[in-house]
């Protein structure tokens, strides 16, 4: 049926269509056509050079797709105008799909296609068609190019490429509310015919949604489709090509529809009472029940906000919400007493946060709904009376005073009677104790507030009917403060006065201190001691305020006079009974500037020159240590000269020594050897005497006169003397010339004490008394140490 109207539709296109039209022959013309068929004419050649016009009828044919025919598809005919019909001309085809789609009778020239074709996939082909001479195999013309479209057919239904789609609109939205648009994809050819020219439809999901058949738009045909009645809806579309004619091909696609939630429904409680059993026993900020408004939307529309009317036992319980649940939990703000009240009743209602303002005139978006509360009794512990209790007791308060009592009660229906006792991990456990069955304090031991001023311990309270329910108070114990301790001065106990303090200036503010508690309002009052009240140098200013000032009462004050002042301070407090004190300051003498700096306040600095500055101590300093240098120098190039002497002299001590063959005569031969000799080089050179020949007397020149004979070193020579001769490996003498020459040509001359004329008597030492601490046991030594009388200096 399919090649039958393809056939159909291609004779009526070439003969009715105009397609074709029959050329007749005219005179002196090269191109010749056969009627009513596909001739490709080809212009042949003329003698004599004439101009030969082209044969073409036109330069395309024609080709169904999908032909299915048992014989190849015939195309067209190429026909030369040199081709006489004799056989001499031979007709080639060259160019697309020649050979393999097309194939042309060499003599006849007529064109077939051997195998169907489908336009989607090539809808043309070019080649090229050329007349040859059979003999000779020589072109009779140039070579023509030609086209062979192959014609559509409606062989392709339209497509959805981008289904199934997924599509949403908000609950009611009116009638033609925009939800999405399909379009479908024909690859038949738009501009031949219907093939490709589509319509959609709705095959499913009507009534609730329309489809526009051009553009594909889909929208709603239904007013105010609720989500809570139906959220999801599916829907089938249809693209029928062929304009939607009978015969044409179709496609469908299915759209997934959401509607989407908006406020448009007020949360409604199930039920108008809700009833509730709380404990009395409940702690404050527990949840005592939970309460729940319905609300058929979803998301943040379903979101509820539960508050409590104001009224009865509203101010007792809070409610808030579970933001999982959308439950409204009802928490209690205070504690519950059975006793007192057994019932309590107030209103919750219930509103949407988030509102919708179309949806205004549907009514209030709340509700309301009544809460019951019913407490139940719970046997419970005893109470106190107080929070908190606070007491007040003397210190050295006698043991077994009674300072205080507590309180306990059970309010429970038949009450039982009330135990106290003090909890023992407290601190102040074993300096107090309590009664019992009347719940008195009392003190246990004696107390010292300067020791501990404040007693924070527990007292349990239980019920004798259940001693396990207990309750708890803490005590606070104040110790009340008895004025025993004396006020003494604050710090500093010592401070400086200037040499050049004027009269009536205050060289000190000075404070006291109390170990006593000092109650509100005490005073303390200053005054000098009476003793010192005489002729006084300073003396004691009191203003009043707790505070007084030291105040000189002299022009001028001389460290050389007297360094150290000792000022006596009474202090006395305003407690009973009156306890005072007397505090003795030391006032320092010290050299100050005109400002009233102070400079210095050592002693060593009575000694320096008035006046010299810092500069000027310094330069002084530099200068002797530079005359210290100096003499250093000098005496250690003294000292190198002196060593340059020795190793140059002309002979050597060590070879007289080494060239003597004979034997010592011992300990008794003092006339062999002049042990000296190497001691004084100048005795090398001036005796040249043999050592075992007596030399003659002659005495050497000293350079300072003989010591006098003193028993102390004499004994002190004689001790080293034996000692060195009972020591085998000592040489001959040499304790005795050890201590006998000191050498000469020093220039600070002998340093001994040997030969010294002088006594210990002679020195004075008090000047050590002067070098500081350091040099004191020193002075104590060499010196008399002058008594020291504090009551001289006031």
């Amino acid at each position: 049926m399919l090649t039958r109207n393809c056939l159909s539709l291609l004779l009526w296109v070439l003969f009715d269509g105009g397609l074709l039209t029959p050329l007749q022959p005219q005179p002196r013309q090269t191109l010749t056509t056969e009627p009513r068929e596909n001739v490709l004419r080809l212009p042949g050649r003329r003698l004599h050079f004439q101009r030969v016009k082209r044969g073409w009828v036109w330069n395309q044919f024609f080709v169904l797709e999908e032909y299915m025919g048992a014989e190849p598809q015939y195309v067209g005919k190429l026909h030369s105008d040199l081709d006489k019909g004799e056989g001499t001309v031979k007709y080639t085809l060259s160019g697309d799909g020649a050979g393999t789609v097309f194939t042309i009778d060499e003599t006849t020239g007529d064109i077939h296609a051997i195998r169907s074709l489908d336009r989607e996939e090539k809808p043309f082909y070019t080649l090229r068609a050329q007349a040859v001479d059979i003999e000779t195999r020589k072109p009779l013309e140039p070579e023509s190019e030609f086209i062979i479209k192959v014609q559509d057919i409606n062989d392709n239904e339209p497509r959805f490429l981008d289904g199934p789609y997924v599509a949403s609109v908000p609950e009611m939205s009116p009638v033609g509310a925009y939800v999405l648009q399909v379009k479908a994809t024909d690859a038949d050819d738009p501009t031949y015919g219907n093939s490709a020219r589509v319509v959609y439809s709705i095959l499913q999901g009507q009534p609730y949604f329309s489809i526009d058949p051009k553009t594909g738009v889909i929208r709603t045909a239904l007013p105010n489709m609720d989500r809570e009645v139906k959220e999801q809806y599916q829907v089938l579309i249809q693209a029928k090509d062929m304009g939607g004619q009978l015969g044409g091909l179709a496609g469908t696609t299915i759209v997934n529809i959401t509607l989407t939630d908006v406020n448009d429904n007020p949360p409604r409680f199930p039920k108008s009472i809700f009833h509730l059993k709380v404990p009395e026993s409940s702690p404050v900020g527990s949840a005592v029940g939970r309460i729940r408004a319905v609300d058929p939307d979803f998301g943040q529309n379903a979101e509820i906000e539960y508050n409590i009317v104001p009224g009865d036992g509203g101010n007792l319980f809070d409610i808030i919400t579970d933001e999982e649940t959308q439950e409204g939990v009802i928490k209690l703000k205070k504690p519950l007493d059975f006793e007192t009240k057994k019932a309590y009743t107030f209103k919750v209602e219930a509103s949407n946060l988030h509102l919708d303002h179309r949806f205004h005139s549907a009514g209030p978006f709340k509700d309301t709904a009544t809460v019951k509360i019913s407490v139940l009794d719970v046997d419970e512990p005893p109470v106190f009376s107080k929070p908190l209790y606070t007491m007040e007791v003397y210190e050295d308060t006698p043991v077994g005073t009674i300072i205080g009592a507590v309180t306990a009660q059970d309010l429970d229906v038949g009450s039982s009677a009330v135990r106290y006792f003090i909890d023992w991990k407290s601190d102040g456990d074993s300096y107090f104790t309590i009664d019992g069955t009347e719940g008195t304090i009392a003190t246990n031991e004696l107390l010292d507030r300067e020791s501990t001023a404040q007693y924070n311990f527990s007292i349990i309270a239980s019920k004798v009917s259940n001693p396990l329910l207990t309750s708890k108070v803490n005590i606070v114990i104040n110790v009340l403060d008895v004025n025993e301790f004396p006020p003494e001065i604050s710090v500093p106990y010592e401070t400086a006065v200037c040499e050049n303090a004027k009269p009536g200036q205050i060289i000190q503010i000075v404070s006291a201190a109390d170990r006593d508690l000092s109650p509100a309002g005490q005073q303390f009052s200053f005054r000098l001691s009476p003793e010192a009240a005489i002729k006084p140098n300073f003396t004691v200013r009191d203003f009043r305020n707790n505070t007084a000032g030291i105040e000189t009462r002299r022009n001028g004050y001389s460290r050389r006079q007297q360094e150290l002042y000792f000022l006596p301070v009474v202090i006395e407090d305003s407690s009973y009974p009156i306890q005072s004190s007397t505090n003795t300051m030391t006032i320092r003498v010290c050299r100050c500037d005109s400002d009233g700096t102070i400079l210095s306040c050592n002693v060593e600095a009575i000694f320096l020159p008035v006046g010299l500055s810092t500069g000027a101590l310094i330069a002084i300093l530099l200068c002797i240590v530079i005359l210290l240098a100096i003499v250093v120098l000098y005496v250690a190039l003294r000292r190198q000269k002196k060593k340059d002497t020795l190793m140059t002299s002309k002979e050597d001590i060590r070879d007289n020594v080494i060239h003597y063959d004979d034997e010592g005569g011992g300990e008794e031969d003092t006339q062999a050897f002049d042990i000296g000799a190497l001691r004084n080089p100048k005795v090398i050179e001036e005796n040249k005497i043999r050592r075992d020949i007596k030399p003659d007397t002659f005495c050497l020149p000293r350079q300072r006169p003989p010591v006098e004979d003193n028993t102390d070193i004499r004994d002190f020579i004689n001790q080293r003397l034996q000692e060195n001769d009972v020591d085998p490996a000592a040489p001959p003498y040499d304790s005795l010339a050890t201590y006998a020459y000191e050498g000469s040509g020093s220039v600070a001359e002998s340093l001994s004490s040997i030969d010294s004329l002088t006594t210990e008597a002679d020195q004075d030492y008090d000047y050590l008394t002067g070098w500081g601490p350091r040099f004191k046991v020193l002075a104590d030594m060499f010196g008399e140490e002058e008594s020291y009388n504090p009551d001289k200096v006031t």
